[in-house]
């Protein structure tokens, strides 16, 4: 429920009364003389998605855009009316005037948002480079990026621009600076006795993800912009949904930055990409679902003005997102294609080193099988890695031309370029 406080201009107390009794709504008026303009105070309780409806209607009767109105979230109430008015307006959303001050609310200070986005960068990158997922959603926490994503959206289809101008260069700046630090921090920590010398960044795991974006990244990024606008109209996990969205944000931006600081370039770019389809369909879910929950302008001549942003603004977000998924489709084909790749190749070995010919001379042949092909080696046509060690027993003689043999087989079972290298090793066994 929600308590409603408004001032009645002065020779309009009749008509705001009229409505609330027309309405069925119990209510307690008190008389104003601290200003001139005003005669009276009304208060009275409301279902939330009955806010907005009887706010129109009061306008209609009197009370002005800008008149001094507070809508509280009281404990409980009691009213032998609120039965029929919760049935009247069922519903879980909020009113309109709920939603803009909850978006106001969620866009910090610039001050404020730059100090946390700054310090979540800062954690994020550390449990990037310590392969710590419980840093990283510790970052998360931190992060302020849910507010710039919802405030853009609501700022659109009430037809607010300066909210909306708002929470888009937030979010812009917020990202673009998060790569900055990130990079930053990269820079400084790299070559230190901080990490081991040689430290290949792409081969940890946590970075490993975000390097290698499929399509699966955006039903995260979908879920967190759908969570996220649901979780305001209905005043709920708000926290928790912050959080799903920064790590569809922060962890990818670190990346990006990391890759920038150890000069890969193409890593970089990849990370990048991810943020930027996820910041997109973030931000066009979570516009689509304030706009189906029936959210408009306070004006009626506002309203066209609103359909107009919100179709245009969801046609560009749509025609961004379809041109970066062509890069999500071939980063998940290629990623597809090389595990295929990796798999045949193991297997092919595996049925080589088994045939009678092998076996009989007395191959060994361990586990230690390297396989260097990446989803880039893929889309460049670049051949297949293979390295291998065999061993074989002492006093047996070695097959000739494994390497070749393994080479002819591997590209008849792979249809790719191979390039093998074997190694072998004596085994030796002392005397029972």
């Amino acid at each position: 429920m929600r308590i409603v406080q408004v001032l009645i201009p002065v020779g309009k107390r009749e008509p705001v009364l009229a409505v609330l009794d027309d309405e069925k709504i119990d209510y307690a008026v008190w008389d104003e003389t601290g200003r001139g303009d005003f005669e009276a105070l009304v208060q009275f309780p409301i279902p939330p998605i009955g806010v907005e409806p009887v706010m129109v209607r009061l306008r209609e009767a009197g009370i002005g855009e800008n008149t001094y109105t507070i809508v509280l979230s009281p404990e409980t109430v009691v009213s032998q009316r609120i039965g029929a008015l919760k049935e009247r307006y069922s519903g879980l959303r909020i009113s309109r005037e709920e939603l803009i001050a909850r978006a106001e609310d969620l866009a910090p200070a610039t001050s404020t948002f730059t100090a946390f986005l700054v310090l979540s960068t800062i954690i994020a990158t550390g449990g990037l480079l310590l392969d710590s997922a419980a840093t990283i959603i510790g970052a998360m926490v931190v992060a302020p990026l849910m507010g710039p994503a919802i405030s853009a959206s609501v700022g659109t289809v009430i037809n607010d621009r300066e909210l909306t101008s708002r929470g888009v260069k937030l979010q812009v700046g917020g990202l673009l600076l998060a790569i900055a630090v990130a990079a930053f921090i990269g820079a400084i920590m790299k070559g230190t006795l901080l990490l081991p010398p040689g430290l290949d960044i792409r081969e940890i795991s946590q970075v490993a993800e975000r390097i290698s974006p499929n399509f699966l990244s955006l039903f995260l990024a979908l879920g967190s912009g759908l969570a996220g606008s649901i979780s305001i109209m209905r005043g709920s996990g708000s926290t928790l949904v912050g959080v799903a969205i920064a790590v569809a944000l922060i962890p990818p931006a670190a990346t990006s930055g990391l890759g920038l600081a150890w000069g890969l370039y193409g890593m970089a770019t990849t990370a990048a990409v991810l943020v930027l389809v996820n910041l997109l369909v973030i931000n066009i879910s979570a516009l689509i679902m304030f706009w189906l929950s029936g959210f408009r302008p306070a004006e009626e001549g506002d309203v066209g003005r609103a359909r107009a942003a919100v179709i245009s603004r969801a046609a560009l977000l749509g025609i961004a997102i379809a041109f970066l998924s062509i890069v999500l489709a071939l980063v998940t084909y290629a990623t597809f294609q090389t595990a295929l790749v990796e798999q045949q190749v193991e297997q092919e070995l595996n049925d080589m080193f088994e045939e009678p010919e092998y076996v009989e001379a007395g191959i060994i042949r361990g586990e230690n099988i390297e396989i260097n092909y990446e989803p880039a080696d893929l889309l460049l046509d670049n051949p297949v890695s293979v390295g291998l060690f065999v061993g074989y027993q002492a006093g047996h003689e070695i097959p000739p031309d494994i390497a070749r043999i393994a080479d002819d087989r591997l590209k008849k079972a792979t249809g790719k370029d191979v390039e093998v290298t074997v190694g072998f090793v004596v085994a030796q066994q002392t005397a029972r």
